[in-house]
């Protein structure tokens, strides 16, 4: 939108008149409390409005979080609350602070709204003034939809856990050497992929299966391991990690002509592929009765020091009979707390589990749970395809999607569908 110097030199010139006028019945409203309309940046794609019924709802979920946030000040400013009553007051007043924002924007452009409509009912007769008036009511509007916008987005269900870092979990399934192979490719795919956009990407352990495979060196992660295995892991830290990654759960099927094929024929192989979320200590207190930790040596061909100390590290958590066994670190400690960080990252991922399906099953009817038994996505490397079966996109480069690049066409896909079923459901609530 282009403005004339004269149409700007009238427009404060007059408002400047009408501020000192005395003889003025009504004060105008101070324009200058925020930034002249021709000096915001606004999107250039017009808003469109909310729906009534869908704006009252969110008018009375802004009220919720309005009296919400001040409880919770008044709560953090009580000198006998304990401190982890402090950690938790204070990790939900951070989780609110986003919508807070946006609330008082919202609210301190709606009272620029009221205003700029008695300066419209007072001003028929100024041309000028109307015009001006109206033009910046237009502008007010807009602002007043896209805060309304982002308030929505920010009030939609959330994931909890979808800010923290994750654990990466890859299984050989059905489809022997093969599976063992694209189990590999898979893990590699996602370290390339976490490399690209920045995260840390730290190995958590490789379980070589029983199959003999090649010897390689990966120079991105420094280590030498063995071709086919039959599970690895990962820890993933970075920016939104696990919101990223949390839709790759699930069974990823392969079908291609193995390395190990000698007639050229095309074999179907599955991986599974688990994203769990990394848990604070905040989340999950372990107790030391509840932990039984084993120590030994640590097996395979690993080197001298590997071979002759107890360094390999079993833990098991008593009440769930979850065993996590980590051998990948020469010291004992180390592979000791990689054991507790998985764990704690099961129970964490187990009782948000529990939560979730005690609250609705409507996520696993709309995008599907990522549970193990479902078939989420096809590479097939005959017809050169990668094929997504929750949002049916497929994208012809399957080179380049195992090369972690265009990842990012399945995920946004995933991640939009997720966001319109929170819309639908949040209307329909």
């Amino acid at each position: 939108m282009r403005f004339r110097g004269s149409f700007i030199f009238r427009r404060f010139l007059s408002q400047f008149r009408k501020q000192f006028d005395s003889k003025s019945e009504f004060p105008v409203p101070n324009f200058r409390s925020r930034a002249p309309f021709f000096l915001r940046s606004y999107s250039s794609e017009v808003q469109a409005p909310l729906s009534p019924q869908l704006l009252n709802i969110m008018e009375q979920r802004l009220s919720a979080v309005e009296h919400r946030t001040a409880y919770l000040n008044k709560l953090l400013n009580q000198p006998e609350a304990s401190p982890s009553e402090y950690a938790r007051t204070n990790k939900e007043l951070r989780k609110l602070s986003g919508s807070v924002d946006l609330i008082n924007e919202l609210r301190t452009i709606q009272k620029e709204i009221d205003g700029l409509k008695s300066l419209i009912e007072e001003c028929s007769e100024d041309k000028d003034m109307l015009n001006m008036a109206t033009e910046e009511m237009a502008q007010a509007i807009e602002e007043e939809r896209r805060l309304q916008n982002l308030l929505l987005k920010s009030l939609l269900p959330k994931d909890d856990a979808n800010e923290r870092d994750c654990i990466l979990e890859v299984r050989a399934g059905t489809g022997g050497e093969e599976a063992s192979l694209f189990a590999m490719d898979i893990f590699r795919m996602y370290e390339k992929y976490a490399l690209k956009k920045g995260w840390k990407f730290e190995v958590v352990d490789i379980a070589q299966s029983d199959l003999k495979g090649r010897i390689e060196y990966h120079p991105a992660i420094d280590v030498v391991w063995t071709i086919l295995s039959q599970e690895a892991s990962a820890a993933i830290a970075g920016v939104g990690v696990y919101g990223k990654l949390k839709f790759e759960s699930g069974i990823h099927r392969v079908q291609r002509v193995p390395v190990t094929e000698k007639l050229g024929r095309i074999h179907t192989s599955a991986v599974s592929v688990a994203i769990l979320p990394q848990a604070d200590e905040v989340d999950v207190q372990l107790k030391n009765e509840d932990l039984r930790i084993d120590t030994y040596r640590s097996g395979g061909s690993g080197g001298q020091h590997a071979n002759t100390t107890n360094s390999a590290v079993r833990v098991t958590h008593i009440p769930t009979g979850i065993m996590i066994t980590i051998q990948d670190e020469r010291s004992q400690h180390m592979n000791k707390a990689k054991a507790l960080k998985v764990l704690c990252a099961k129970l964490y991922e187990m009782e948000r589990l529990r939560l979730h399906r005690s609250r609705s099953k409507l996520r696993s009817e709309q995008i599907g749970s990522g549970d193990r038994s479902e078939r989420i996505r096809t590479y097939n490397f005959p017809q050169g395809r990668v094929t997504d079966h929750r949002v049916g996109i497929t994208y012809h480069s399957v080179d380049d999607v195992m090369q972690g690049e265009n990842l990012d066409v399945f995920i946004d896909a995933l991640l939009l569908q997720e966001e319109m079923d929170a819309i639908a459901t949040f209307s329909s609530s």
